[in-house]
């Protein structure tokens, strides 16, 4: 290993970067004035001491990087440059160069910078992170806590770890120490190749960090390094994985595939003739084993391309063509009330509710009482969710509501789909039971309640 890292060590960088931010002179060093403390926001004590002058602060922090390229080129981490105001790249030798940012991709948490050097410099290799094995040996060139080119040791703890980040989850967990200022640093095979970027720890853990696998940083470069951001594939659809009490209420023989909770109108799912309810299983002859499995793919698609899914459809098997969009980085009753019966109380949507929660699509009943204890409390539903359908049949009214309800559902559960915050999921739940004190207030909600 010592005959790699001095090998490797001059591809790796210390990346510094400055922000200037707007501040007050005579700040604290949380950034309040001295009255602050005392009187708040207050404006007729900010008024009575003078408001103190803006000036300047610079923040500064500090990353790692690898070089890919003899001309310059940097992988490192999106969150290591963003919103900086100046980068400076000091190499293993001390030389430093000024950096601009070549292109970024938040979702990922990756970033391509670039320096002018004055001759080729030295590079890393690019490995296969799908090769990698758990308990295989890997090691880490970093600076962390502004130690420059510091190494560590390890294992791969685990592959495919989802921590909450992004859309696109999907880390390498390793026991080699990742500290701050390791940050966008490279993660080494034996080999001496780059397997993943080093990109965060557990506070407070120890053995505990996260990298990003490489193959997932190699699918974008191009994309980083001609286009400055990265385009992805998009079929305007929503989708869930599929828990035992779905597979149970669907009849379904094993959770494979992502059930499709909702089409978005006009999209390429749409228009491929894909509904809520559908369980796609394939896409271009690739298993579509869960949620993940799907996202990832259809990121990864290009733009413009048609491509084959297979999905179930009440347990028969369809075939569709869909050509693939691009995705972009953000998406954009009456008031009688029915008496609780699942553990809650809803009210149709009328056309000033709905330009209240700004909704471009009728139908839905709004819940707007939850009882604590309840199946719908247990299950996580919430006030001003939206009922679309239940057990698979659309609901627009109260009437659709009640009619639903009153039929008995075969296996004892009932499957609702649950619009939110513009998103849509299933979730299954049980008949309330007729002890307790279910609340059968039939007043409305008022108006004022909703966010």
């Amino acid at each position: 290993m010592a005959d790699l890292t001095e090998k490797l060590g001059p591809s790796v960088v210390n990346i510094s970067t400055t922000k200037v931010i707007k501040g007050r002179s005579g700040r604290g060093s949380g950034g309040e004035a001295p009255f602050d403390r005392f009187f708040g926001n207050d404006e007729f004590f900010r008024r009575f001491f003078g408001d103190l002058p803006e000036r300047e602060l610079k923040q500064r922090s500090l990353g790692s990087g690898f070089i890919i390229s003899s001309d310059g080129y940097i992988f490192t981490n999106n969150h290591v440059v963003e919103k900086a105001d100046k980068i400076r790249v000091k190499l293993s030798s001390g030389k430093e160069y000024d950096a601009e940012i070549k292109g970024k991709d938040p979702n990922t948490d990756i970033a391509l910078i670039k320096i002018k050097a004055d001759k080729p410099l030295p590079i890393v290799t690019l490995g296969n992170s799908d090769q990698l094995r758990v308990g295989e040996w890997v090691f880490a060139i970093g600076n962390p806590f502004g130690l420059d080119h510091t190494v560590t040791t390890g294992i791969i703890s685990a592959k495919g770890r989802m921590i909450g980040s992004g859309p696109y989850d999907n880390f390498l967990q390793t026991d080699a120490s990742i500290n701050p200022g390791n940050s966008g640093g490279p993660l080494f095979n034996m080999s001496g190749e780059v397997v993943g970027i080093n990109t965060a720890i557990v506070a407070h853990g120890q053995g505990i960090g996260f990298a990003i696998p490489i193959n997932m940083a190699r699918e974008i470069l191009d994309d980083l390094k001609f286009r400055g951001k990265v385009t992805r594939g998009w079929l305007g659809i929503t989708v869930q994985d599929i828990t035992e009490e779905i597979a149970a209420n669907m009849k379904l023989k094993n959770q494979q595939g992502a059930l499709v909770s909702q089409v978005l109108e006009g999209e390429p799912g749409d228009r491929a003739g894909l509904k809520s309810g559908d369980i796609i299983t394939r896409i271009d002859g690739k298993d579509i084993d869960s949620t993940r499995d799907l996202l990832n793919t259809v990121a990864g698609l290009k733009v413009g391309r048609t491509v084959q899914l297979q999905a179930l459809r009440d347990g028969k098997e369809m075939n569709f063509s869909a050509i693939v969009g691009e995705r972009k980085d953000t998406l954009q009753a009456s008031r009688e009330a029915v008496p609780d019966t699942l553990g809650m109380t809803v009210q149709e949507i009328t056309p000033e509710l709905a330009r209240h929660l700004k909704r471009r699509t009728p139908g839905g009943v709004m819940i707007t009482k939850i009882r604590p204890g309840s199946p719908a409390d247990e299950v996580g539903l919430q006030v001003q969710d939206i009922i679309l359908s239940i057990n698979r049949r659309p609901i627009r009214t109260l009437k659709d509501y009640s009619n639903a309800l009153a039929r008995k559902p075969e296996n004892s559960s009932w499957l609702l789909l649950i619009q939110r915050a513009g998103t849509s999921f299933f979730v299954t739940l049980e008949n309330a039971k007729e002890n307790g004190n279910p609340d059968q207030n039939t007043e409305p909600e008022q108006d004022e309640d909703l966010q």
